[in-house]
């Protein structure tokens, strides 16, 4: 199986944070919040697909460390919210299917 390399989507926007329901599992993102980076490198993006249990989300081996592009290719949804100031946060309208502010 051959890998294909990220399209330039949102590049430069650090790292982020992001469930393994996303990128393993294929989900979309369902939530989306902005938080205090944890360093120089750290957008603040924490990236979920809404359907983690508690225990899901509370096991730090389910996450991962991501360039911001790598999930803005999972779900190009997400680009049009990334210059959202930090305590932004955004879940997925279930009628509409967009991601829209909490």
């Amino acid at each position: 199986m051959q890998s294909t390399a990220p399209i330039s989507l949102a590049t430069g926007r650090g790292s982020c944070f992001a469930s393994d329901r996303i990128t393993v599992d294929g989900k979309p993102v369902g939530f989306m919040y902005r938080d205090d980076g944890d360093n120089d490198l750290d957008s603040g993006w924490r990236f979920l697909a809404g359907d983690e249990s508690d225990d899901y989300a509370s096991d730090v081996a389910n996450f991962e460390l991501y360039d911001v592009n790598t999930i803005a290719n999972y779900d190009p949804d997400i680009i049009r919210h990334l210059d959202a100031p930090i305590g932004s946060s955004y879940s997925r309208d279930p009628s509409s299917g967009k991601l829209v502010p909490d």
